[in-house]
């Protein structure tokens, strides 16, 4: 593996100090980039997309050719866990994801097993030691995986919900299903993330997307004891160097101590909580991920750097701060607006540190 040249992302989440903020974007490799829909053409579907190694490769990099971005992330899905688990993903035109056998028997939720991340899985990894080779040591890599919770919501309701009626349903009815399932998911999403780890990735975020519809002791119950549960499992240490993990509840930031203390390096925040007053909440237990709302990329120019510094401003010099979205990026953003965002967060953090 080549000598990573800029380890700046690796450092901030270590709460280690850094000449600037360093930053990246949910969702950088997307559709709002002319060149990721043409590849996406090519590969006929977004599953195709996802199962290509060197496709997923092609997209991972995309962004990183257009922006002085300070980490790639994998290209891939949340829910390519359950697929292996036997579900059946597909894509329907118009309404996002769907399982062919979401979960709603107790013999099927008795069944699920955690699958061989270098079988059902291999294309993932493939795919991660292809992006690792192919950045040459110029950034760092960013595996992931949904979270428990998140992926049990898929798993049950059998595509995205409005109201989650059928996984709450089944939490507050049958707890001892909604265990099991969550125990075998989180074993599973420990096995992925290290097998990511081991093909390359230097480190690795859990997206818990759907923590924030769970009432506090249901989040707690259900989402927070697995986060735990997978943090507890990943490997620490490889080539040398400590993988840092990042954990991210959208809707989360009223639990924000209660999730720094489960033992991630870092905690993403959506944009709902001002990043400077989490800080003093967590103080310098954990480095602090966000939290630009996606949707001020839709402004003009000059707005978006008065926002991004805005977010930098509240932060302080402090270390510790990985500048990022409060969510993923919209297909609809202009991508000029995005050059602006990245370059602003450079110039204005390198000055934030220099007044210190």
């Amino acid at each position: 593996m080549s000598r990573l040249q800029n380890d700046t992302f690796l450092r901030a989440l270590l709460r280690q100090p850094t000449d600037y903020t360093p930053v990246w974007l949910m969702r950088q490799a997307g559709r709002y980039l002319p060149e990721y829909c043409e590849t996406r053409k090519r590969a006929g579907s977004f599953l195709q997309l996802c199962k290509s190694p060197a496709m997923a490769c092609e997209v991972t990099l995309q962004p990183l050719a257009r922006y002085d971005l300070d980490a790639a992330i994998l290209f891939s899905d949340i829910l390519t866990v359950p697929d292996a688990m036997g579900l059946g993903l597909y894509f329907a035109e118009g309404e996002g994801p769907r399982f062919e056998r979401p979960l709603r028997d107790e013999w099927e939720i008795r069944n699920l097993a955690v699958p061989d991340p270098h079988a059902e899985l291999q294309y993932v990894m493939d795919a991660v030691a292809e992006i690792r080779s192919a950045l040459d040591g110029s950034v760092p890599l960013i595996g992931f995986s949904g979270s428990p919770w998140t992926l049990a919501c898929y798993m049950v309701e059998g595509g995205s919900s409005d109201d989650y009626r059928k996984v709450k349903t089944l939490a507050y009815s049958r707890p001892d299903l909604m265990h099991h399932i969550l125990g075998v998911t989180a074993d599973a999403v420990v096995a992925y993330l290290n097998a990511q780890i081991e093909a390359g990735a230097q480190a690795v975020m859990v997206f818990d997307s759907w923590g924030g519809v769970l009432s506090e002791a249901a989040y707690r119950e259900f989402s927070l004891r697995y986060l735990e549960r997978v943090n507890a499992g990943l490997i620490r240490e490889r080539e040398g160097r400590r993988v840092p993990s990042i954990v991210f509840t959208k809707g989360g930031g009223l639990w924000l101590e209660r999730i720094a203390a489960i033992g991630y390096d870092a905690v993403g925040l959506d944009w709902t909580m001002d990043i400077g007053r989490a800080r003093q909440l967590v103080g310098d237990r954990v480095a602090l991920q966000g939290n630009l709302d996606p949707n001020i990329l839709f402004a003009p120019p000059d707005v978006v750097a008065d926002e991004a510094r805005r977010v930098l401003d509240s932060y302080g010099p402090h270390a510790g701060h990985v500048f990022n979205l409060g969510h993923g990026i919209s297909q609809f953003t202009p991508p000029d607006h995005v050059e602006v965002l990245v370059d602003t967060v450079h110039q204005h953090s390198r000055l934030i540190r220099q007044g210190a």
